[in-house]
Formats: C-alpha cells, sequence, structure tokens
C-alpha cells in the first residue's frame, strides 16, 4: 500500500482533497484490459469498463475523507492504486468519529447499488441486450463491481473496512488499544482464509492482497501493543492534548532537535536543560499531533480509555 504521494501523479483536487494515481495503476490497467478483451466488441468499451472501476473506488474514497471531515477531522489526500484506493483521514481520535469516518466509503458503495440496478433494468426493458449488448453487459458488469467491492470491503478482516469498523464499535467498551488487538486477531484468522482462497483459486491477485493484509495486522498488533504499554504510564497533572485530551506521560519521551537529548518536555517547560533552547512543540504520544506547550494547559487531567 503506498504510504504517500511519491511515485504517483497528481490527478487533480476537488472538495479540498489532493487525487493522486499510483504508477503500478498503468501497468496493471493495460494488464486488466488486455485481459479482457473478449468480452465487448471493441477494446474501447474494455477501457471504459476499467475506467468505471476507477470512479467507483473514488467516490468510495471521497466518502471516506468528505466523512472524516465532517466530524472535524483532516482528510486530504487519497491515492488510488492498483488493489484500490487509500484516502488519508485523520479523524479525532474517538469511536463515534472513526466509526462514521469509516463507514461512510462503504456507504457510498450502498447508494451506488439501487441506481445501477434501475439502470440494467431500463436497459433489459428497453431491449438493451440485443440492441446494444456491449452498453447492456458494461452496465451490468459496474452492477457487479459496486457490491464485490462493497462486500469485499465489509468483511471483518483489519485493515479492510469492515474490520475496521469492528474495531470501532469494540472501541466503545474496550478501549482504543483493546480493540485494536482484538480486531488485528480477528484480521490474521480472515487473512489465513485469504491466503488459501488464493491457492484454491490460483489467484495472483488474492495472494498480493493476503500479503498486503497480513502486513496491515501485523502492524496493527504492533501498534496495539504500544498503546497498551503507554496506557500504563503515570500522567502529567494539569496538561492535556488540545486535539485528543490526552494527558501526557511523566518521563523522558520528547528528544531536543537541537543538541538531541531525550527530555521531559512539560518539566522543563519546553527549554532543554542542556543546550537551553526553546522547545517549540510537545508531540502527543497518543495522536501523534504536535502543539505549543501553552496550548497543552488544562484545568484538569485528562486520561484516554485505551
Amino acid at each position: 500500500m503506498p504510504t504517500g504521494h511519491q511515485g504517483s501523479i497528481h490527478l487533480f483536487r476537488f472538495a479540498g482533497v489532493d487525487v493522486f494515481l499510483h504508477w503500478s495503476w498503468f501497468l496493471v490497467a493495460a494488464f486488466e484490459i488486455s485481459s479482457r478483451a473478449g468480452r465487448y466488441s471493441s477494446i474501447p468499451w474494455n477501457v471504459v469498463e476499467y475506467l468505471a472501476l476507477f470512479l467507483i473506488v473514488l467516490l468510495h474514497e471521497y466518502g471516506h475523507a468528505l466523512a472524516c471531515r465532517q466530524v472535524g477531522g483532516v482528510a486530504n489526500r487519497i491515492v488510488l492504486w492498483p488493489l484500490g484506493g487509500v484516502a488519508f483521514v485523520d479523524p479525532p481520535p474517538r469511536p463515534g468519529a472513526t466509526l462514521w469516518s469509516l463507514a461512510a466509503g462503504p456507504l457510498v458503495n450502498v447508494a451506488l447499488a439501487p441506481i445501477l440496478i434501475v439502470l440494467v433494468m431500463l436497459g433489459r426493458a428497453a431491449g438493451w441486450p440485443d440492441a446494444m449488448p456491449n452498453a447492456y453487459v458494461l452496465l451490468r458488469t459496474i452492477l457487479f463491481m459496486d457490491v464485490a467491492l462493497l462486500v469485499f470491503n465489509m468483511l471483518p478482516i483489519y485493515p479492510l473496512d469492515g474490520g475496521q469498523i469492528v474495531r470501532s464499535l469494540l472501541w466503545y467498551v474496550m478501549g482504543r488499544a483493546r480493540s485494536l488487538m482484538v480486531a488485528t486477531l480477528i484480521g490474521f484468522v480472515g487473512v489465513a482464509g485469504l491466503i488459501v482462497l488464493a491457492w484454491r483459486v490460483g489467484s495472483v491477485w488474492f495472494g498480493v492482497l493476503s500479503a498486503f493484509i497480513l502486513l496491515n495486522c501485523w502492524t496493527g498488533l504492533k501498534q496495539s501493543a504500544a498503546l497498551l504499554r503507554l496506557a500504563k504510564l503515570p500522567r502529567r497533572d494539569g496538561f492535556a492534548c488540545p486535539w485528543c485530551q490526552a494527558a501526557p506521560p511523566v518521563g523522558n519521551y520528547w528528544t531536543c532537535g537541537h543538541c538531541r537529548t531525550v527530555l521531559d518536555i512539560f518539566e522543563w517547560h519546553a527549554v532543554c536543560p542542556y543546550c537551553s533552547a526553546q522547545l517549540s512543540a510537545a508531540q502527543c504520544l497518543h495522536c501523534g499531533r504536535p502543539h505549543p506547550i501553552s496550548e497543552w494547559t488544562a484545568p484538569a487531567l485528562v486520561t484516554p480509555k485505551l
């Protein structure tokens, strides 16, 4: 999965979101279009079919991005690549905000399905199977792609939307770290099934996708372990992150950007005790956002449920 827009082409900016296309998309598109050449009477129909898939994935990712903004999060980049798309969203670290940001993507596919069903029915009633077979096959294929993407994305396998939705629901009762751990463990079971499926059907794409999911499950498991360790640390009274409201831990967890000394930035009031450098901001260990020390001042201790 691309982790940024390196190796990607900037296509356009719409609704404050920059859309990038990874270079490998062209290679896979050429392969897929040529391999399905016999489906239509001419290649341009295959091209239109692949572009329709591109559009469905893009609308799905815009659903994530716009929902994230609706709950006060940050979402300004989408990268499309051969195995789908990635909306880089950063919702507020609350289960409800995260849940809505995740669920909005599949809801786009849900909204598209009845529209496509009606179009297919109208096409059949108008005699398209005989008069315009290419257009009719295209409509049916677009409907199939939309439903297939919806069903696959809703599998409860982390980091698919379904797996992350499960994690968000568990967050309400188990906390941030434990919900992530359970979701990734479920993901390991699911990816085992996908690996067996890839072997049974001899699909290279399922194999690549399984490897991607396995890597993300492992990363999520390590992240949940780190969050659990973080939750056990003592907290500093009188400070809270302006973004996630987490109280900072007591201890040397920040680094001076000048002399590289590890220090407790709150104990020394953002001034390095070794080189006397003024430190501009403190990064929250929970949400990763940096804020000036003055913005961290809070009337009471706030410790997030992890």
